[in-house]
C-alpha cells in the first residue's frame, strides 16, 4: 500500500515538473506579447511574495499559540499543512503566468483550436498535479512521523489523553487535524486575497473601458487591463488550487478523525473490531487519493497524447471521465484486496451494512452526485441552456432585468443540487454509516487532480485572450482564446460545485467527530452520538451560525466595490488626464492599477480569515460546546446554499455576456452587451470571491472546532452561571 502512495506522489510531481518545462520550452511569440506577459508576470510574482509574507506571519502565531495550548505536533502539522498548500498555489501561479502567452501563440502560429487548447490544458495540469502531489506529499510526512514513527496511529494510542493544562484528546486526530487547519489557512487567504484583487481590477476595467470608453475588453488601451490579467493568475489560479487542495485534505482527514473517535468511543468496538481493522481504516482513505491522483495523471496524458479535436468541451469532459473511471475500477480493486479478509462482524461493528465494499460503495454515491452536481451547474451556467439564454436575453430590456433574471436563476439552481447531496448523505449513511458520508466527500474528489487542471485551463486560456488583444494579434487568435475561456467558464462553475458539494459532505463527518470529541473517558461506556434540536443554545447557535455566511459574504463583497471603485476613479483619472491613452498616441500607466488591486487585497484579506477561525472559538469559551455545534449546523446549511447561489448565478451573468458578444441579441456594442457588462460585474465578486470562500469558511470553522472543544468545553463563561 505504501507503494501506491509513493507511486502517487512522486508521479504527480514528476509530471507536474515535466509539464511544466515542456510548457516554458515553447516559444512565447512577439515582443510585444513577451513585454506584455512579463508585466503579468512580474505583478503577480509581487503580490503573491507580499501576500505570503503577511499570511505566514500569521501563520506563525497560530502555530505557536496551538503548539502551546494544544501540543507541540499539532503545531508543526499545522505548518507543514500551510507550506504545502502555498506550495501548490505559487506552483500553479507560476506557470499560468508562462503558459498564457504560449497558448496565445499557439494559436498565432497555427489557428487551430485544437492544438490551442492542449497547450492551456497542459499548463492548468501542473496545477492540478500540484494539488494532488502536494497534499499527499504532506499527508504522508505527517503518517509516517507522527503517526508511525511517534506511534500515534497504533490502535493502542487511539486513546484521549490530556496536554499539561488537562485538556483531553487523541494525539493523532489533533495532528491531522493541524495539517488540514494550514491547508485551510492559506486557502482563505488565497481565495479571498485573490479574489479580491482579480475582481477589482476586472470590475475597474470593464465598468470604464466597455460601458464608457466603448473599447473591447484587454484593450491595450485600459490601464486596468494588465492588472485584470494578473488578478486572473492570482485569484483563479493560485486561489482555486490553495482552495480545492484544503477541500481535499478536509475531506480526507474528516475519515481519519472519525474512524479514530468511533474506534474510541462505540463500546462494541473494544470487543469485535480488532486492531488491524482500525489500522486499515485509517490508512485507507490516503491509498484510495493516491489511487485517483494515478488515474488522473492517466487522464491528463490521455488528453495531452491524442489527436484532439475542435471541440474543447468534449475533449474535456473525455480526460475528467476517464480520470473517475479508472478512479472506480482501481479504487475497487484495492478495496476488494485491502479489506477483504476482515471479518462480517467486525466490519457490521463500524456500520459496513453492504459487507467489506462498503465504503468503495459509498465513495461511488459520492462520485455520483459530484457529477450530478457539475452537471447541473453546468445547465444553470451554459449558454448552451435555457437559463443562461434567458439571463441573455433579458438584457435588450436592460441592466436591471438581466440582474433580476440572474438572481433568479442562481436562487432555482440552488434546490436540485442540494437533492441530489441530500440523497448522497442519506444513501452513503445507509451504506456505510457516518464513516461512508466521509467516503462520499472522499469520492466526490477522489480525481481532483483532474478536475483542477480542467480549472485552471479557463483562467490561462482568458489571460491568452487578453495578451492577443493587447499585442494587436489577428481577431482568428481572440476567437480562439474565447471559445477555450468560454468553456473554462463553465468548468469552472462546475469545479465549484464539486468543491460545495465535497465541502457539505465532509462538514458533516467533520461535525460528527466535534461531538465525538467531546467525549471524555468518563462517558465512554454508553455514548450516544446525539444533538438535541430544541435546546435553546442549540437553537440559538443554529441561528447565528446561519446569519454568519451573509456576514462574511457581506464583508468580502463590499471589500471588492471599495477596491474596484478606486479602479475606476483611477482609469477616469487617466483618460481625463492624458486623451491621448483613448487614441493610442500615449501609454497608460498600468503599474498604478496594479498597485490599488494589490493594496485593496492585502488591505480586505485579514478581516473574513479572521472571523473564520475566531468565531467558534470566541462562541465556544462564551458559551460552551453545545452553543457551538448549534453555530456549526447554522453556519453549514446557510453557506451551502449562498456558495451554490453565488456561483451559479455569478457564472450565469458572465455566459449571458459571452453569449451576446458571440453576436446574439445585436452583439458587442449594443445595448443589450452594455446590460450585460454590467450584470457580470454584478456576479464577479459572487462567483470567484464569495462562493469559493464559504465552502472554506465551513472546513475552517469544523477543524478549529474540533481543535478547541476540549479546551472550551472545560472553561467557558456560560458554565459559570449554570
Amino acid at each position: 500500500m505504501i507503494g501506491i502512495l509513493i507511486v502517487a506522489i512522486v508521479g504527480a510531481l514528476s509530471f507536474a515538473a515535466i509539464n511544466f518545462y515542456g510548457v516554458k520550452r515553447m516559444d512565447a511569440g512577439t515582443d510585444t506579447m513577451k513585454e506584455i506577459a512579463s508585466a503579468i508576470q512580474e505583478g503577480a510574482d509581487a503580490f503573491i511574495r507580499h501576500e505570503y509574507k503577511v499570511i505566514f506571519s500569521i501563520a506563525v502565531v497560530i502555530a505557536v499559540v496551538l503548539g502551546i495550548l494544544v501540543s507541540w505536533y499539532t503545531g508543526v502539522a499545522f505548518i507543514l499543512g500551510a507550506a504545502m498548500s502555498a506550495s501548490a498555489g505559487w506552483v500553479g501561479m507560476k506557470i499560468a503566468t508562462i503558459a498564457n502567452v504560449r497558448v496565445a501563440n499557439k494559436a498565432r502560429e497555427t489557428s487551430s483550436l485544437g492544438q490551442t487548447l492542449k497547450v492551456a490544458f497542459r499548463g492548468g495540469s501542473v496545477m492540478g498535479l500540484s494539488v494532488g502531489g502536494f497534499s499527499l506529499l504532506g499527508l504522508a510526512g505527517v503518517y509516517l512521523v507522527f503517526g508511525e514513527l511517534m506511534g500515534q496511529m497504533k490502535p493502542a494510542a487511539l486513546q484521549v489523553e490530556a496536554n499539561w493544562i488537562g485538556i483531553n484528546f487523541i494525539p493523532f486526530t489533533m495532528t491531522v487535524s493541524g495539517y488540514a487547519l494550514g491547508c485551510s489557512i492559506i486557502a482563505m487567504f488565497d481565495r479571498v486575497g485573490g479574489g479580491i484583487y482579480t475582481k477589482a481590477a476586472d470590475m475597474g476595467a470593464d465598468l470604464v473601458g466597455k460601458t464608457e470608453a466603448h473599447i473591447p475588453e484587454d484593450d491595450p488601451r485600459n490601464p486596468a487591463t494588465i492588472a485584470d490579467n494578473v488578478g486572473d493568475n492570482v485569484g483563479d489560479v493560485a486561489g482555486l488550487g490553495a482552495d480545492l487542495l484544503e477541500s481535499y485534505v478536509g475531506s480526507l482527514i474528516s475519515s481519519v478523525v472519525l474512524a479514530a473517535y468511533m474506534f474510541y468511543t462505540l463500546p462494541s468496538a473494544k470487543r469485535v473490531v480488532s486492531d488491524e481493522f482500525i489500522s486499515a481504516l485509517i490508512m485507507f482513505p490516503l491509498v484510495f487519493a493516491a489511487i485517483g491522483v494515478i488515474a488522473s495523471i492517466l487522464g491528463i496524458l490521455f488528453l495531452i497524447t491524442k489527436k484532439v479535436s475542435d471541440h474543447p468541451h468534449r475533449e474535456l469532459n473525455l480526460s475528467v471521465f476517464a480520470a473517475a473511471g479508472l478512479t472506480v475500477i482501481g479504487t475497487g480493486v484495492f478495496t476488494y484486496l485491502y479489506l477483504g479478509d476482515f471479518t462480517a462482524q467486525e466490519v457490521l461493528a463500524m456500520g459496513f451494512n453492504l459487507g467489506f465494499m462498503s465504503p468503495w460503495i459509498a465513495a461511488l454515491l459520492g462520485i455520483a452526485s459530484g457529477i450530478l452536481v457539475g452537471q447541473l451547474a453546468e445547465r444553470y451556467t451554459s449558454y448552451d441552456f435555457k437559463p443562461t439564454q434567458n439571463v441573455s436575453a433579458a438584457s435588450k430590456e436592460g441592466t436591471a432585468l438581466n440582474i433580476t433574471e440572474g438572481m433568479a436563476t442562481g436562487m432555482k439552481s440552488t434546490f436540485f443540487p442540494v437533492i441530489v447531496l441530500a440523497a448522497a448523505v442519506i444513501g452513503s449513511y445507509l451504506v456505510a454509516g457516518l464513516y461512508g458520508v466521509a467516503m462520499a466527500a472522499i469520492g466526490m474528489l477522489s480525481f481532483v487532480v483532474a478536475t483542477v487542471s480542467v480549472d485552471t485551463y479557463g483562467p490561462i486560456a482568458d489571460n491568452a485572450g487578453g495578451i492577443s488583444e493587447m499585442s494587436k494579434l489577428a481577431p482568428k487568435v481572440r476567437e480562439i482564446t474565447d471559445e477555450l475561456d468560454s468553456v473554462g467558464n463553465t468548468t469552472a462553475a462546475i469545479g465549484k460545485g464539486f468543491a460545495i458539494g465535497s465541502a457539505s459532505l465532509a462538514a458533516l463527518s467533520l461535525f460528527a467527530s466535534f461531538l465525538y470529541s467531546q467525549v471524555t473517558p468518563e462517558e465512554f461506556d454508553g455514548f450516544t452520538l446525539m444533538l438535541n434540536m430544541i435546546d435553546p443554545l442549540i437553537l440559538a447557535g443554529a441561528l447565528v451560525g446561519a446569519a454568519l455566511p451573509y456576514l462574511f459574504s457581506g464583508i468580502l463583497i463590499e471589500a471588492v466595490a471599495n477596491a474596484a471603485r478606486k479602479m475606476v476613479q483611477e482609469v477616469r483619472r487617466q483618460f481625463k488626464a492624458d486623451p491621448k491613452i483613448l487614441t493610442g498616441e500615449s501609454k497608460p500607466d498600468y503599474r498604478l492599477c496594479i498597485e490599488i488591486s494589490s493594496a485593496g487585497a492585502l488591505r480586505e484579506m485579514k478581516l473574513p480569515a479572521v472571523i473564520s477561525v475566531l468565531t467558534p472559538i470566541l462562541s465556544g469559551f462564551l458559551f460552551g460546546p453545545t452553543f457551538v455545534g448549534g453555530l456549526l449546523i447554522g453556519t453549514t446549511l446557510s453557506a451551502i446554499l449562498l456558495a451554490l447561489y453565488t456561483a451559479n448565478a455569478g457564472g450565469s451573468w458572465d455566459n449571458a455576456k459571452k453569449y451576446i458578444e458571440q453576436g446574439h441579441h445585436g452583439g458587442k456594442g449594443s445595448e443589450a452587451h452594455s446590460a450585460a457588462v454590467i450584470g457580470d460585474t454584478v456576479g464577479d465578486p459572487l462567483k470567484d470571491t464569495v462562493g469559493p470562500s464559504l465552502d472554506i469558511l465551513i472546513k475552517i470553522m469544523s477543524v478549529v472546532s474540533i481543535i478547541m472543544v476540549s479546551i472550551y468545553q472545560k472553561y467557558n463563561l456560560f458554565d459559570l452561571f449554570k
